[in-house]
């Protein structure tokens, strides 16, 4: 490819000499309790991993490593020491001012900036004629933007302009546009399918279009650098002329000659467009006000529109030509064509997939300070206490489950109330009461509170109430509709042309089609209503003799007249009665014993729940967790 389509890198940030020494012995000698003296090497590591991070650093792979390096040492050092107070100096990468913070946050957030610069850089550095230079841009395009996204989502207050959450917005989107404009860029070599290559282009066009939009709300408030600006209103341009001659392309393979003409139309004028920009920029571009764009980026992005012009043009006269003499489509208005559908390609690389690789790990090394009581063994013991928590509060929810369902089964088989009345049986004391099954006497207390509250039949008078106030209402419309129909009516013979009100009928139609579905729906309310009220008819007297105080003397005359009862007893003689009654007496007892049983069970089960609790205090605490002592996330 002669001549590389120019894309724009993150600028980096500033910073002056940092002292980690005399904060990190105060806290050693305060906090640990061990002579500072025997850390000196450590502090001047850490001293000297930040310099060679952050201060003269270049923007290659190298440069990648010390940073990689001083970060993942600052994720271990907030862990160690996350109360350390340190002045940050760093200067703003876009308006240049010095901004100082103590919080390891802001470093933090800082270095991350730097990151993504350097992966911009290195991403935009690449020779993208080579298959392997297109897969590190696309990688480190999508790397830098991850890292910016890490930096919006956890550090929320940002003292400075470049870390404020718009400009990183911002800047991740240049970021992944320009990413899916590699993507494109493979995918055109590797001559993949048209109608696929123009859904990238369509992405791409979008994408530069909405930054073109969005970077207005930063202008005059010298942040960026207006050659950026012209850049990405060229790529917009550009980009959309490159969707509408590939989907030409896909169209005319789709014998629509029509629809590919009038695209290679609009590709060839926005391109002239992009190629005008482009040329005005070339003619104006100083590679030393931009540092951040490739020193030969104006002739480079004039150079490929003014070729995609004249491919544009070529197409459009060829297509023109053999439309005339053969085919004779007719051309839709542009405004008439099918949208062209948009693929995203590019998603940001989060930065934990970053820092999870073998190499990295490798590169960021053990901890400095791994000496100071080895963070290993507090994760050890807060992760031991975590399992041990989790076991008391797996165990009191077990329990807990045990123990209602328990309660659930005994109640509901009724044995504390039958194994009363079964006592009584033994004992020879049934009362008259008890001549009633329990479950009619449920159904009594059940169907009487009801009644008490809502007896049925005032409910069936109030939808009586209510069905004859409807059907009222209903007559007092039909009938004033009527009275207007003939009023109106009268009013036209008596007043013949000079009457000009339009035919009641007309007017009314929709009203009297809703009288008629009311009337209709009211009719089989009443049908249904019918219905409940033969239903309740058949069941009234057997409802009056539930609820009625004769019904213990209703079961007492059906078991006197030999009726089949399941309480009742064969006493048809003293011996047998006995023997009877003592083996109830055993069936009595031994439900007693059970139960009995099982209440020990709860007890003795709840005293080991409550010594487990009294030896794991973290289960008073179920959301302190460790994570915050083995990630810092």
């Amino acid at each position: 490819m002669a001549h590389q389509s120019p894309m724009i890198s993150i600028p980096k940030k500033a910073t002056d000499d940092v002292d980690w020494t005399a904060p990190i012995r105060n806290v050693i000698s305060q906090s640990y309790g061990e002579n500072p003296d025997n850390y000196a090497a450590e502090c001047q590591s850490l001293q000297r991993c930040r310099q060679d991070a952050v201060k003269g650093a270049g923007s290659d792979f190298t440069a990648r490593d010390l940073l990689y390096k001083y970060f993942g040492q600052l994720e271990l050092l907030e862990l160690r020491f996350p109360e350390i107070r340190v002045n940050f100096p760093w200067r703003d990468a876009f308006t240049n001012k010095l901004i100082t913070q103590t919080s390891i946050a802001y470093e933090k957030a800082s270095v991350l900036f730097q990151i993504a610069a350097t992966h911009s850089a290195i991403a935009a550095s690449q020779s993208r004629s080579d298959p392997e230079g297109v897969k590190r841009a696309f990688y480190y395009f999508r790397t830098s933007a991850g890292m910016l996204n890490y930096i919006n989502e956890n550090f929320l207050h940002a003292p400075s302009t470049d870390l404020s959450r718009e400009v990183v917005k911002f800047l991740v989107d240049i970021i992944l546009a320009q990413a899916t404009e590699v993507f494109f860029e493979k995918c055109t070599d590797e001559k993949k399918g048209n109608a696929l290559v123009s859904k990238i282009a369509a992405q791409a066009a979008y994408m530069y279009t909405t930054l073109s939009e969005d970077v207005k709300e930063f202008m005059g408030k010298g942040i960026f650098d207006r050659n950026w600006v012209t850049i990405i209103q060229v790529k917009s341009k550009y980009f959309q002329s490159l969707a509408q001659y590939y989907r030409g392309l896909a169209d005319a393979a789709a014998t629509k000659h029509g629809d590919a003409l009038v695209r290679f139309t609009l590709a060839e004028t926005l391109a002239k467009e992009a190629t005008k920009s482009a040329q005005s920029f070339s003619s104006m571009f100083v590679s030393t006000v931009s540092p951040n764009l490739p020193s030969d980026a104006g002739t480079s992005i004039h150079e490929r529109s003014k070729a995609h012009l004249a491919v544009c043009t070529d197409k459009k006269s060829e297509a023109q030509r053999e439309n005339d003499l053969i085919y004779n489509a007719i051309l839709p208005s542009p405004e008439a064509l099918p949208n062209i559908e948009k693929t995203a390609v590019a998603t940001a690389i989060h930065i934990h997939d970053v820092y999870a690789a073998p190499d990295v790990q490798k590169t960021i090394g053990q901890d400095f300070f791994i000496k100071l009581v080895p963070l290993s063994v507090h994760e050890s013991a807060s992760v031991y206490s975590e399992e041990k928590a989790k076991l008391v509060r797996g165990e009191v929810e077990k329990a807990d489950a045990a123990e209602g369902e328990a309660r659930s089964i005994v109640d509901g088989m009724g044995i504390r109330e039958g194994l009363t009345r079964f006592k009584a049986m033994a004992e020879g004391e049934v009362g008259e009461g008890e001549d009633v099954p329990l479950d009619v006497r449920r159904w009594k207390e059940d169907i009487g509170l009801v009644e008490e509250r809502e007896p049925v039949q005032n409910l069936l008078g109030d939808l009586a109430k209510a069905k004859g106030s409807v059907q009222q209402e209903l007559d007092g419309v039909s009938r004033d509709l009527e009275i207007e129909s003939r009023e109106c009516e009268m009013m036209r013979v008596k007043y013949e042309h000079l009457w000009a009100q339009d035919p009641s009928a007309t007017l009314t139609k929709n009203m009297r089609q809703d009288l008629k579905s009311h009337s209709t729906s009211l009719e089989a309310a009443a049908t249904s209503d019918q219905q409940v009220q033969h239903l309740w008819d058949s069941v009234r007297a057997d409802i009056q003799l539930l609820l009625s105080p004769n019904l213990e003397g209703v079961f007492r005359e059906r078991g006197g007249s030999g009726a089949d009862n399941l309480l009742d007893l064969d006493v048809s003689s003293e011996q047998e009665d006995t023997r009877e009654r003592r083996k109830i007496k055993g069936f009595v007892d031994e439900i007693e014993e059970r139960l009995t049983r099982l209440h020990k069970i709860a007890k003795e089960r709840n005293e080991v729940l409550k010594d487990l609790k009294e030896k794991s205090p973290r289960y008073l605490h179920p959301n302190l967790r460790n994570s915050d002592l083995i990630n810092n996330d």
